[in-house]
């Protein structure tokens, strides 16, 4: 019996939408372009761990593409020097307590950040509701992923929250319709008018640990005259980091030379992408319990820490994702000193 033409119709339709990925009526969020960090981390000995940082881009027709970096500890790599010495307007080579000025010392990073991202993968994505779901085709293994999204109350934002991951214990990510070659100056992101919290998951000494709501002071940075992609911020204290034992015995908060001062370095790596990298590490671990330095600037295990902007719709600053990649750089026992982590700064949280 030949079908009416209404009937034709009916089952175009209906064929259509068996084979249309769900995801082509929209965008996760509505949105195509996030920036991404993901972190595997186990507790014990294996010390076979990693993070991942970089940026995910959505298309229509159901399909997705990474582009990422990758420190892992079964190839650990040293930091790298960026090039970059803050200039004296935000800087000191003094080595008094109570300074208020980080010491002049070259920005490091996690080792292969200044270059592009080594690892690209494709693969198809669906959005059902609230979850966005991605099964990546090229990754050399099985690997999929779940995350639920949520819109930001001005609705120029999109955040992923992880609900399951094949390979990585810890995800953050955000994503708006900015290009990811736009990002903000340093001192646009210095003048962050809103509060920054900061969340992160990590691995230290063989044992996994996370923090939540932590204020990240984006404020209390300075802006230096010259190197104006530069923010620093000695910050004169911490609660935990810098004490006498077991960061800085004889020198460290609680000794006779009390410094628990933290010296903090951000800049920007690239005005065409989104990279910024946070460096710090305890004053204290320069310092001789006479009070002198060691050195000036400290060679040892400082935390390095590739980040991602977030950037909305309006191209406007939000925080970052971002990663910590810090390999021990001694030969004693070095992966059980490492220090790994994936966080997020932000607003919308």
């Amino acid at each position: 019996m030949r079908k009416s033409p209404v009937v034709l119709l009916v089952l175009a339709l209906f064929a259509f939408l068996l084979t249309t990925p769900a995801s082509a009526a929209g965008l996760p969020g509505g949105k195509a372009n996030f920036v991404v960090a993901l972190g595997s981390f186990k507790a014990g000995t294996a010390r076979d761990n990693w993070v991942r940082l970089g940026n995910y881009q959505f298309t229509s027709d159901g399909a997705v593409r990474a582009r990422t970096y990758l420190w892992w500890q079964r190839q650990p790599v040293a930091r790298q020097g960026t090039g970059t010495t803050p200039d004296g307007s935000c800087t000191t080579k003094s080595n008094a307590v109570g300074q208020t000025l980080v010491r002049a010392c070259e920005v490091l990073t996690a080792g292969g950040f200044l270059g592009s991202p080594p690892e690209t993968r494709t693969g198809r994505y669906s959005v059902d509701g609230t979850e966005l779901r991605i099964t990546w085709t090229d990754a050399g293994q099985a690997w999929s992923e779940r995350w639920t999204v949520a819109t930001s109350p001005d609705g120029k934002l999109v955040r992923l929250d992880q609900t399951f991951n094949t390979l990585a214990t810890a995800g953050y990510a955000y994503g708006s319709n900015a290009a990811l070659t736009t990002s903000r100056s340093a001192a646009s992101v210095r003048a962050f008018p809103g509060t920054l919290l900061q969340d992160y998951q990590g691995w230290t000494h063989d044992a996994v640990n996370h923090g939540e709501g932590g204020a990240f002071k984006i404020g209390s940075y300075g802006a230096c005259a010259t190197t104006t992609w530069c923010l620093t911020y000695l910050q004169p204290s911490s609660e935990k980091a810098c004490q006498d034992q077991p960061s800085c015995p004889g020198t460290g908060g609680g000794s006779a030379i009390d410094d628990s001062s933290l010296q903090n370095y951000i800049q920007r790596i690239s005005s065409s992408d989104r990279r910024d990298t946070h460096w710090h590490w305890c004053t204290c671990l320069t310092r001789r319990p006479n009070g002198t330095d060691i050195e000036s600037c400290y060679t040892g295990n400082s935390h390095v820490k590739p980040m991602m902007q977030i950037i909305d719709d309006d191209g406007a600053f939000r925080g970052w994702v971002g990663v910590e990649a810090s390999f021990y750089p001694h030969a004693t026992n070095p992966r059980y000193q490492d220090m790994l982590s994936a966080f997020r700064v932000s607003d919308f949280r």
